[in-house]
């Protein structure tokens, strides 16, 4: 019989592409437009969340956070 002791990680799930998402094609969620939008502000870009689906604004949101 083991024993555990606690110590062990959760395994990490993997990240999925967001061009391969179920949900891709859908609207960008409320949270990720608010993001998007300040974002955009600190980088002085142009982004028109209302525009993107959910795949395209987490690619965004990536693009802006590098």
């Amino acid at each position: 019989m083991s024993e555990s002791n606690g110590n062990t990680a959760p395994a990490a799930s993997p990240e999925k592409d967001p061009a391969d998402w179920v949900t891709g094609e859908e609207p960008a969620t409320g949270p990720q437009k608010s993001y998007l939008e300040t974002l955009a502000r600190q980088s002085d870009e142009d982004v028109d969340p209302d525009q993107l689906t959910k795949a395209e604004a987490s690619q965004k949101i990536d693009d802006l956070k590098n």
